[in-house]
C-alpha cells in the first residue's frame, strides 16, 4: 500500500468535500492531505453517470501522480456511480462517503425508517437505498433531492427565512414519513446542520457523511500500519481545476481559516 509518509488524497466536484477534509484534519492531525476540487466541471449532481466516471478517473490520476496512499472520494455523486471503477483501476484503498453513512444510519435507527437527502444525481442513483438494504432489508428508505442546499451552503446562508423555508419545503415530506434518522447525503449539507435539525426536531438523529468517512479512513490507515503519528503535524495542499479565487472565497464558509494558497491545474 505504501508508507506512512505518503499523503491522503481526496477529491470533490468543488468545495463540499471540505467538510470531509475538516474531519480528516481533526481526527488525523499528523497526516498530509492533498485536496482537489474539480471546480471547472462542478456540479456533478446533474451529470450523466458516464461523465461522472470520466471526471473521477481524471481526478484520481492526478492524485495518484502525487503519490497518495489512500483515496477519499469526498463527493456523494461520484461515490454513487464511480467507486467500483476507481477501485478496479487503482491499487490503493478507495473510500467513498456512502457506505460509512449508510452503515451508521442502519446502526442507530430504531424504527427502521431512514431519510436520505442529496443531489439529484445521488438520489437518482439509489446508491444509499441499495447500500442500506444490503445491510438491513427491513429498513424503509425515503429519499429526497435538495438541490438548493448546495448554493445556500456555498453562499454561507445558514440561517434566515430563505434557508428556513427551503429546508421546510424539502424536509417536511420526510418528517411526515416519520423517519427517525436522516442521512445528509451531500458533503455540503453539514454547513446547514442547524436549519436542518430545526425542521426535523429533536427526535430525529442526523448522520454526517463527513464524520463517518473520516472514521473509516482512520481505521484503514491503522489496519494497514501506515498512519502517521498524531504529533508529527500534517501539511495540506489544495488544487482546483478553475477559478482558485472563487474557491478560496467559498472555502471560508467551510473551513475555520482562510486558505492562503490554492493551485490551479488543467481540467
Amino acid at each position: 500500500m505504501g508508507n506512512q509518509h505518503q499523503p491522503i488524497g481526496m477529491f470533490d466536484s468543488g468545495v463540499g468535500g471540505l467538510t470531509v477534509f475538516n474531519e480528516l484534519a481533526r481526527i488525523l492531525p499528523g497526516e498530509d492531505i492533498i485536496y482537489l476540487g474539480d471546480t471547472a466541471r462542478v456540479p456533478y449532481g446533474t451529470r450523466a453517470a458516464k461523465t461522472i466516471i470520466k471526471y473521477s478517473l481524471e481526478n484520481t490520476r492526478f492524485l495518484i501522480d502525487q503519490g497518495i496512499k489512500v483515496l477519499v472520494v469526498a463527493c456523494n455523486t461520484s461515490s454513487a456511480v464511480s467507486l467500483p471503477t476507481l477501485t478496479h483501476y487503482y491499487g490503493i484503498p478507495v473510500l467513498g462517503v456512502i457506505e460509512p453513512s449508510a452503515r451508521q444510519a442502519v446502526s442507530i435507527t430504531k424504527n427502521r425508517r431512514i431519510g436520505v437527502i442529496g443531489t439529484e444525481g445521488t438520489i437518482k442513483s439509489a446508491a444509499y437505498e441499495t447500500t442500506i438494504h444490503a445491510l438491513d432489508p427491513r429498513v424503509r428508505v425515503f429519499s429526497h433531492a435538495c438541490p438548493l442546499f448546495v448554493p445556500l451552503a456555498e453562499e454561507g446562508w445558514t440561517d434566515g427565512p430563505v434557508v428556513q423555508l427551503t429546508a421546510q419545503r424539502y424536509l417536511t415530506p420526510l418528517v411526515e414519513e416519520n423517519v427517525d434518522t436522516l442521512v445528509m447525503g451531500c458533503t455540503h449539507y453539514p454547513i446547514l446542520t442547524s436549519p436542518i435539525m430545526g425542521c426535523l426536531g429533536p427526535d430525529v438523529q442526523l448522520v454526517n457523511s463527513a464524520q463517518e468517512t473520516a472514521k473509516d479512513v482512520a481505521n484503514i490507515l491503522e489496519e494497514r500500519n501506515v498512519a502517521r503519528p498524531r504529533a508529527s503535524g500534517g501539511t495540506y495542499r489544495f488544487y482546483v481545476t478553475d477559478n482558485p479565487e472563487r474557491f478560496r472565497k467559498v472555502a471560508t464558509h467551510f473551513l475555520a481559516t482562510r486558505l492562503t494558497q490554492v493551485d490551479e491545474i488543467g481540467a
